[in-house]
């Protein structure tokens, strides 16, 4: 299908392009999702069927073990009443507040050590010993020192959250290849440079990793305080429920708390994957 000047016309080199992609492939892919994201939670849906059907046939009195639709429905009233909201965000502030401290001060801490013989020669000690320790020990001492409110709270979670964090920076700084800081050395770089552009960069694969470690730590450790010291937040609100015998409102406190605390294990993930687009971790592999 040729003109008359020998090249081929709009028609023909229409029918030699390739076809655009077909529309389909995004709904297959999103059905793939789809189907992946249900297989993934078919534990979790047959662990639910067990649980209604046990509730439900008399084995268990309601008040050991109340059915799931008794639990969604309190969480239901707790949304409506605007109970949830204020608990949940409560919780979440002490979290977030105790767990971004931690991580500024442990990143910071763990560079130092790296960079400083001084300064690892007198944290070390306490690190390997503080680390291991069940730190949540020390909330007697807390509350002695701090009290009941938000600062002792927000205190318990930076002090058992900044440890991961601690370990994790100093393990990344001292990973970092000698060769290549020699090698910016000899090109004239300071230590500013070779801490924001090869140290920092090097290392943020395995700092992430231990603030994926932090972050549930300070939501475990908050709702733990919330339980011990009172108040409100999501684990105040499952002691009083457990006080006045209320089985569903202390089943909604544990839904709430993990619904949570999955939204936020993964909302790190997807931050750590948007940090590290640029790293091997996550590049597509090459084929020949």
């Amino acid at each position: 299908m040729a003109g008359v000047s020998g090249r081929p016309t709009p028609r023909a080199r229409a029918l030699v392009l390739p076809a655009p992609p077909f529309r389909g492939v995004r709904l297959d892919r999103l059905l793939s999702w789809t189907g992946r994201r249900l297989a993934a939670s078919l534990s979790l849906i047959a662990v639910a069927i067990a649980w209604e059907a046990v509730s439900r046939s008399g084995l268990v009195t309601d008040y050991l073990l109340p059915p799931p639709s008794a639990v969604i429905e309190r969480v239901g009233s707790d949304v409506v009443s605007g109970q949830l909201a204020v608990n949940l965000g409560l919780t979440l502030y002490r979290a977030f507040v105790g767990f971004l401290v931690a991580a500024a001060l442990g990143i910071a801490l763990g560079i130092l050590m790296a960079r400083n013989a001084w300064v690892h020669w007198f944290f070390d000690p306490i690190i390997s010993v503080g680390f291991p320790m069940p730190k949540i020990a020390f909330v007697p001492i807390f509350m002695l020192w701090f009290g009941l409110y938000d600062f002792s709270k927000i205190s318990m979670a930076v002090f058992n959250a900044i440890f991961p964090v601690i370990t994790a920076t100093l393990a990344a700084t001292e990973g970092v290849e000698r060769e290549i800081l020699w090698s910016a050395r000899s090109l004239g770089a300071g230590d500013r440079d070779l801490l924001w552009e090869i140290i920092l960069p090097a290392a943020l694969p395995q700092i992430l990793t231990g603030l994926q470690v932090a972050l549930p730590v300070s939501m475990i450790v908050t709702v733990v305080t919330e339980m011990l010291m009172g108040g409100l937040g999501l684990g105040a609100a499952m002691i009083n429920a457990s006080r006045f015998a209320d089985s569903p409102g202390v089943f909604a406190g544990i839904v709430e708390i993990a619904v949570v605390g999955y939204c936020v294990v993964r909302g790190m993930a997807a931050l750590r994957r948007r940090l590290l687009i640029w790293h091997q971790e996550f590049q597509d592999p090459t084929t020949v």
